[in-house]
């Protein structure tokens, strides 16, 4: 069970706290440091990832505690952009990524009681959309534009970023419904 993939998985989960506990120190830096810790957990999310294919170390714990640890982070930190920055524009595309997450676990979930997991494996679109929502939350988080003069526009491109990801968001999450669909409207189930 405490492979190293899993011990890099778990340690993810423990930088959470360290995270949210950085993030809000009363301190000039705080909350660049914060993103960076986030930056830190993104990399060790595919870092387990390979160490379990390349060392041949999948388990069941690692494949139920892996998801769990990346929406455990991500919704961590939409909840604090949406904090940070108290803004429509924020908030909206945090709530359907939120609302994306939720379904697709639902879905997964379901699916893989029938035998069906296979229909909503990640795609493509699934891929992407977690590259852009990664790095729209490292950007926001930071809150970084300029760094000893020079223009960084990491807001910005958060901000941009943030609603790739939502839209390529919606758009995994009708793929993954359209792949399902045949089992979903299956035969209906008995009455207790």
């Amino acid at each position: 069970m405490w492979t190293v993939p899993n011990i890099i998985t778990f340690f993810r989960v423990l930088l959470i706290p360290v995270f949210v506990g950085v993030y809000f120190l009363d301190w000039r830096w705080a909350r660049e440091a914060g993103a960076f810790v986030f930056w830190l957990a993104a990399i060790t999310d595919w870092f387990d990832g390979y160490l379990a294919r390349k060392l041949e170390q999948t388990t069941p714990f690692g494949a139920f505690l892996d998801p769990v640890a990346d929406k455990l982070i991500v919704a961590t930190a939409l909840i604090m952009i949406t904090h940070s920055y108290g803004s429509l524009w924020i908030t909206v595309p945090a709530i359907a990524l939120m609302v994306r997450e939720i379904y697709i676990s639902a879905l997964r979930e379901w699916m893989a009681k029938r035998g069906y997991s296979d229909s909503v494996k990640v795609s493509f679109i699934g891929k992407a959309k977690t590259m852009a929502q990664m790095l729209a939350l490292i950007g926001l988080l930071s809150g970084l534009e300029t760094f000893m003069g020079f223009p960084l526009y990491w807001v910005t491109l958060g901000h941009c970023l943030l609603y790739i990801a939502a839209v390529l968001s919606i758009w995994s999450m009708l793929e993954y419904t359209a792949n399902a669909w045949t089992h979903l409207k299956g035969q209906p189930m008995e009455k207790f």
